[in-house]
């Protein structure tokens, strides 16, 4: 079966990433024109989806914190409890895959570009829906490398104790909701340290916004060469009696928009019980993993018999999976997950469980581990083969 090889992988990667890739921008639109080209070239029906997004991440949290921040500080009690009740459920339904409805009616608007590939027959009894992303992420400080491996190497029981992410972005909750709550039972020290929280989350989404976008190459160009791989193999042995959808996302970077803007065009004609979808988001790390859930919030998480077939198929191609790591984070498989789809999600980590170069400058393709982007695409090749029998 003709899945690329390691230098192949790379190359696509190589070329992709030294496209400025934002979420919602011309470079995005670029790259996903030069995604298009290829998949079409193996022959797979392929249309680029233009979908209205806001485009970024900062901006909506950074205001909510901010008015936690300026209620906190300044507002009387009952205006200082009605904005810190807003700006924590708003802030909640922007990360955790909701309908995010303050960026999408108070904030501007871009267009972003979904790519998507249909490869077998529409009418096919089982669709297979295959998910990377192809904009790059803004740096931002509190991305340093440095700082979570340094303690790391200090405690390394701590690394292997670890089985869940930290919940950075609990703050932008909690924050505004501890301004609520201070002000309305009058505990002052609680309104003070709320608003001390939002103003923090509020610094840090203004450091993101002022940086520049990282090549993106692990995150999440290793995604998209997975997607390119498995359209050369489904070309040369396409699997009867099944549709195949390859989905490369914009503005995944931003919070699932691009995933959101699909799953409201297409998921009313993509029936659960007759649709599996496997996330393929930084897999360039050194050590392949399936996620057991993932969420900002609160966790979701993933079907264990779906997990458990993941890892039947990883042991008999031979590839090691890191067991039982849930994200505190979102990939696009979220938002297929909460729609209730047989969803798995693909990740990689090293030996610190943290996915190498994420959201930093050195996000580039000579830092990717090929080998573990290559073990990705035999493992999603399977995957969907796989999904025929099920």
């Amino acid at each position: 079966m003709a899945l690329l090889e390691q230098t192949e992988l790379g190359e696509r990667i190589e070329r992709l990433a030294a496209i400025n890739r934002p979420s919602a921008s011309p470079g995005e639109a670029e790259a996903a024109r030069l995604i298009a080209d290829e998949l079409r070239a193996t022959g797979a029906d392929v249309r680029v989806e233009e979908e209205s997004v806001h485009g970024t991440y900062w901006w909506p949290v950074g205001l909510l914190t901010g008015l936690g921040a300026i209620a906190g500080l300044a507002f009387g009690r009952l205006g200082a409890a009605v904005a810190g009740l807003f700006a924590a459920a708003a802030v909640t339904d922007d990360i955790t895959g909701g309908r995010q409805l303050f960026r999408r009616r108070a904030l501007s608007q871009r267009t972003t570009s979904n790519v998507v590939a249909q490869i077998g027959p529409a009418d096919a009894g089982q669709t297979v829906l295959v998910v990377s992303h192809h904009d790059a992420a803004h740096s931002g400080l509190v991305f340093h490398p440095g700082a979570p491996r340094a303690v790391l190497r200090r405690f390394p029981r701590l690394a292997e104790r670890t089985d869940t992410t930290p919940g950075t972005m609990w703050g932008a909750v909690g924050g505004p909701l501890a301004v609520a709550v201070g002000a309305l039972l009058g505990l002052r020290r609680l309104r003070r340290t709320g608003a001390l929280v939002c103003a923090g989350y509020a610094a840090a989404m203004a450091d993101i916004g002022c940086r520049a976008t990282v090549p993106g190459a692990n995150d999440n160009l290793t995604g998209v060469a997975v997607l390119l791989s498995l359209a050369g193999s489904l070309r040369d042995d396409p699997p009867e009696g099944m549709r195949v959808i390859l989905l490369s996302t914009g503005s995944e970077e931003s919070f699932m928009e691009g995933m959101q803007a699909f799953a409201r065009r297409h998921f009313p004609s993509l029936p659960p019980e007759r649709t599996r979808v496997i996330c393929v988001d930084t897999v360039g790390s050194p050590r392949l993993l399936a996620l057991e859930g993932e969420g900002m919030v609160w966790m979701n998480e993933y079907p264990k018999d779906v997990l458990a077939e993941v890892a039947s198929h990883a042991a008999a191609l031979e590839i090691e999976l890191v067991p039982n790591l849930r994200l505190r984070n979102a990939t696009d498989g979220l938002i297929a997950l909460r729609a209730g789809y047989p969803t798995v999600t693909l990740g990689s980590v090293d030996e610190f469980k943290i996915p190498t170069n994420y959201h930093w400058p050195t996000d580039t393709p000579a830092n990717v581990e090929l080998s573990t982007v290559a073990d990705c695409a035999r493992l999603v090749d399977r995957l969907v083969r796989a999904s025929r029998r099920a």
